[in-house]
């Protein structure tokens, strides 16, 4: 590990995730398991899009109430006593709503067009997009993982945009070369790129160039 790698993952104490209405919510409720295994901090946050595509792909019931979000999400994976907050979208005294106490990073996966939209845009209508903006403008890490196809040029432009910005649009696109044989293998391809950007180590998945996935010589 480099030391870049290793103050990076140092940095990482607290990530403020967020789901929105895209499809992709399986890569979202990995990625907040995976989070909270590797001792991270986590601040989520979730649109009422958002609960219908959960009920919808994976039939999980997202409270409207963020109090009772912790006891919905213990029935699916480890949920550390501290380590979870959740917050309402009109939430606006959450930490994650002022520059005076941004998180390390903030991750929306999935990301909903209609989300990467307002961001671009410097909008600032609900505590998703306050937050993204204030992560923006504290030069803190942003990834956005939007899940749509095709894309139309409005979506590239306003991908642009943000990566000028200083976000990462890093799109759920699923590599073959681990040789996946579940739909879960290729959830955790996608789930240890966005792991990678933050610099938290993970076993998710084998990496390119393992010694034990190159052909054997001739």
């Amino acid at each position: 590990m480099t030391d870049d790698a290793g103050r990076a993952r140092a940095a990482v104490r607290t990530v403020a995730l967020a789901w929105t209405g895209a499809s992709g919510m399986p890569y979202g409720l990995r990625l907040l398991e995976c989070l909270l295994g590797s001792g991270v901090r986590v601040q989520l946050l979730y649109s009422q899009a958002a609960q219908i595509v959960a009920r919808q792909e994976m039939g999980l019931t997202l409270p409207s109430r963020p109090g009772d979000m912790q006891g919905a999400l213990s029935a699916r994976i480890a949920v550390p006593e501290g380590q979870l907050e959740v917050f309402g979208r009109e939430e606006w005294f959450a930490p994650i709503a002022s520059g005076s106490n941004p998180p390390d990073a903030m991750i929306i996966c999935p990301c909903s067009m209609g989300t990467l939209a307002a961001i671009a845009a410097g909008l600032a209508d609900n505590l998703i997009e306050r937050a993204a903006d204030v992560v923006l403008k504290e030069g803190r890490r942003l990834i956005l993982v939007p899940r749509e196809t095709p894309y139309s040029i409005l979506h590239l432009e306003n991908m642009l945009r943000l990566a000028r910005a200083g976000a990462v649009i890093l799109p759920p696109n699923p590599g073959f070369y681990h040789r996946p044989q579940t739909v879960a293998d290729l959830v955790d391809f996608v789930v240890a790129r966005i792991m990678d950007q933050l610099g938290i180590a993970h076993d998710l998945i084998r990496r390119w160039g393992d010694p034990e996935d190159r052909d054997p010589p001739a």
